[in-house]
């Protein structure tokens, strides 16, 4: 049986080898939102995570969990200072092996001298794709420093999810950097891109990346988005025109971006966030293929993926 899988859950981490969050980070809004709603603490944060997961086992069979890297400069060095939020791979990747329904998704940021041995280490603990959010990782997914990574991603067949559009949790550095556009150098050297949040506004001022990935999965037939913070009542409509849609609706994967949470009023009464995100997925259209398509394109363990064997 194909694995319906939530590609898009994160947690925190805190303390030496698990992560860390800046206290900018601490003081935003929507951070101490997210931490008061989920029990505050990064151990029960990720209590809630296993328990939220375990308890929607009747609509996903897993999801997978992302890990977040230091800023790195352009000169290769850790740049702590403009760094917000960590959560460490080695962290990520115990959680998966202790839970059978997690899986790690690792982050490697591209400037980082040691990027291609962080990779091929991450592949050797599991990792079923790497995670980028270039406004806060201050990532140039355009820039040329990338392609070697390109093509190890290329080579071992791991996705890239990559945030697309505008961020509203962590601090940014650089706005244009959810560009969907940028990402072509991706696509282009045979990465299997998936642009989280498909590129939408949260804010009617906001400006949508929607035509730019729509033009790039007509380009690119290994291009997809995801569903991840769209089953707000902001986006729902888009959401909705999304599945409809005759180019972008067949690329699209599921992603919650739990702890962030979903709501419509229909499905106020379910408490678990993980099981509401799909109810509210499938009263907007979602069809069946759209909840098992993330596992054909992930690095799962014995199981060949379109990425790898395109």
């Amino acid at each position: 049986m194909t694995l319906r899988l939530d590609c898009h859950v994160h947690t925190f981490a805190d303390g030496p080898g698990r992560g860390w969050l800046s206290e900018k980070a601490r003081r935003s809004l929507a951070m101490r939102w997210l931490r008061l709603r989920h029990g505050g603490s990064a151990d029960a944060i990720e209590r809630s995570l296993v328990e939220s997961m375990d308890d929607a086992s009747d609509v996903l069979d897993g999801a997978v969990v992302l890990a977040f890297d230091v800023v790195y400069g352009a000169d290769g060095r850790k740049d702590e200072a403009r760094t917000h939020f960590v959560v460490e791979n080695d962290h990520v990747a115990a959680l998966a092996a202790a839970n059978t329904r997690l899986f790690f998704g690792a982050s490697i940021h591209p400037y980082r001298p040691d990027a291609i041995a962080a990779l091929e280490r991450a592949v050797g603990e599991g990792a079923v794709l790497v995670k980028w959010l270039p406004p806060t990782q201050g990532i140039d997914p355009a820039d040329s420093r990338t392609f070697e990574f390109y093509d190890a991603l290329a080579h071992h067949g791991l996705p890239l999810l990559s945030h697309t559009g505008a961020e509203h949790t962590l601090p940014v550095l650089d706005g244009r950097l959810g560009d969907p556009a940028r990402l072509e150098s991706a696509l282009r050297r045979g990465v299997t891109v998936i642009m989280a949040h498909a590129a939408l506004p949260l804010w009617p001022w906001e400006r949508s990346g929607l035509p730019s990935v729509r033009t790039l999965m007509r380009r690119y037939e290994h291009c997809y988005a995801d569903t991840a913070a769209l089953a707000v009542p902001q986006r729902r409509r888009a959401l909705r025109r999304l599945f409809a849609d005759p180019v972008v609706g067949p690329r699209l994967v599921h992603g919650s971006d739990w702890p962030v949470e979903p709501f419509a009023w229909r499905q106020r009464r379910e408490r678990n966030p993980l099981r509401r995100d799909v109810l509210i997925k499938r009263s907007l259209g979602a069809p069946d293929d759209y909840w098992t398509r993330g596992a054909g394109l992930l690095r799962l363990p014995g199981v060949p993926s379109r990425a790898a064997t395109r």
